[in-house]
């Protein structure tokens, strides 16, 4: 019996994804560049582009989904889908657990349990979260669960069921955990991040309460009291607001509603610059830009910063201790350092995965 012409076509679509996805990994390239980046960006883009494959599925996703998100080229689907279909067999896990007696508490004390020491700041954190109960799953559950809305998978077709995720998360206190300065204060960027996760799940609008307590605890004029790790998570938070706002990277902001943090960059971008490191500073520029705000002197002014550590040898923004080694380690500052370097007039959804992805498939 012949299959149905929509299944022939869904079919045959996949086999083209599954082609390309294949021959990329033979000839390690993707993209030609936008029209608007520069020998900079371009050149750690190429670098990154041809050693995707040993990066792991996480920052494959985070480089791809972003760059997908300035240039809306399609050739960086395949590394999405591979993400997508992990991450929908670990919803559903989560989906089907969330019926267990106990299972969410137990779920978080194995992620306190796993959450990396090495650094003073890891260990703050890792102690905070331990303090908070389901918060460490819950916060990760609404992650998973925001990127699969990203991906047009949060529904009934892919996730069954996935409305008793969302209850679950309605179920959590965020507003006290989010609102609580002790969290602020290690715990900032992930602080936006989740206030925005809570808000595009419909689960709940905290924005007004959070970025109060945020405020509150860093009135600028408490900047010069701080430490340089206070001051860098600070600026960090800010800009984690306004990216969480663009559903990261994929729609403009509203200037007015930012005036208060890029009132402060403009007002402190030295220090800025020589208080925090590479990746923040980028991301201040590229609040900037996602506010529409192209031509400010904040944005060329750190493109030259960032243009003066740039190592053309090793083809990479270094850290701040000047090392390259690591693709893995730096690509989360590289890959913000091609997006300030190749910045587009227009910024894309998604991607949209949905029409990719065969219904309950692993």
């Amino acid at each position: 019996m012949q299959a149905p012409p929509s299944h022939r076509r869904t079919r045959l679509f996949l086999i083209v994804v599954l082609a390309f996805s294949l021959w990329l990994s033979a000839s390690g390239t993707i993209a030609a560049p936008p029209a608007s980046c520069d020998r900079t960006g371009q050149e750690i883009r190429t670098l990154y582009e041809t050693n995707l494959e040993t990066l792991s599925l996480s920052k494959q996703r985070h480089y791809t989904q972003r760059l997908y998100r300035i240039t809306g080229d399609p050739d960086y689907l395949p590394w999405n889908l591979r993400y997508a279909r992990r991450l929908l067999g670990e919803l559903r896990v989560d989906i089907a657990g969330l019926k267990l007696p106990g299972y969410a508490l137990r779920q978080s004390r194995d992620v306190v349990e796993d959450y990396a020491s090495r650094t003073e700041k890891q260990r703050a954190r890792k102690k905070m979260l331990g303090e908070w109960g389901e918060i460490a799953y819950a916060k990760n559950l609404a992650f998973r669960l925001v990127q699969a809305r990203y991906y047009g998978l949060l529904n009934e077709t892919f996730l069954p069921d996935y409305e008793r995720a969302l209850a679950y998360l309605a179920s959590v206190d965020f507003r006290s955990f989010l609102s609580d300065p002790d969290v602020i204060r290690v715990y900032a960027p992930q602080v936006a991040n989740q206030l925005y996760y809570l808000h595009e799940l419909g689960v709940s609008d905290l924005r007004g309460p959070v970025l109060a307590a945020f405020r509150d605890l860093y009135p600028p004029a408490r900047d010069g009291a701080l430490s340089r790790a206070e001051y860098r998570n600070k600026i960090y938070g800010m800009t984690h607001f306004v990216i969480a706002a663009s559903r990261y990277y994929q729609q403009p902001v509203e200037r007015r509603e930012f005036d208060w943090v890029l009132e402060d960059f403009e007002k402190n971008l030295e220090s800025i610059l020589r208080r925090t490191k590479e990746d923040i500073y980028t991301e201040v520029a590229l609040s900037f830009l996602l506010a529409g705000e192209e031509d400010h002197a904040a944005v060329e002014r750190i493109r030259q910063e960032l243009r003066g550590v740039y190592d053309p040898e090793a083809r990479m923004i270094p850290s701040e201790t000047g090392k390259t080694g690591s693709l893995a380690a730096g690509e989360h500052r590289n890959v913000l350092a091609i997006m300030l370097f190749c910045w587009p007039e227009q910024l894309h959804d998604g991607p949209d995965l949905s029409g990719l992805i065969p219904r309950r498939s692993q």
